[in-house]
């Protein structure tokens, strides 16, 4: 599906996960299609969670800080989270917060992940190669690229 950048919002949402580990991710939300927020907001979140963006286990926003981050009402991103719960995305632990289950419905497999990491880094190596560039031209690139994603 095409999608007009100039009616997305792009938001970033930081986070720490459960090891005191700052994290991020993004959130684009659509405010011109008929798709409830709530379900954009899930849609994404399950994406993130089969391509292995948010790991098993790894602790989410809580409702009120992920409302706040994406301006919207608490009782949207909790409808959001019930729905992930009742998917087997994710699982509610009370007070510990709310963490994407150890084996996710629809994610790649461990090590399928691992390999298209390095498969893309790879490609990444050859293409710089070409260019003429060193390691250190790399990392930059690589850091600018997710500042700008």
């Amino acid at each position: 599906m095409f999608y007009d950048h100039a009616m997305l919002e792009s938001h970033t949402v930081t986070f720490t996960d459960q090891f005191g580990i700052d994290r991020r991710m993004v959130v684009r939300l659509d405010e011109t299609t008929l798709v409830p927020r709530f379900e954009q907001l899930r849609g994404q979140i399950s994406v993130m969670v089969a391509v292995g963006r948010l790991e098993p286990g790894m602790r989410l926003p809580t409702v009120r800080s992920l409302a706040y981050q994406l301006h919207m009402a608490p009782g949207t991103v909790a409808r959001a989270y019930r729905e992930l719960e009742s998917d087997g995305v994710i699982v509610g632990r009370g007070r510990a917060g709310t963490f994407v289950v150890d084996e996710p419905p629809h994610s790649e497999p461990l090590e399928e992940r691992r390999n298209r990491i390095r498969d893309a880094a790879a490609r990444f190596v050859a293409e710089m190669r070409q260019l003429d560039q060193g390691t250190e031209a790399a990392v930059a690139a690589v850091e600018q690229a997710f500042v700008e994603s």
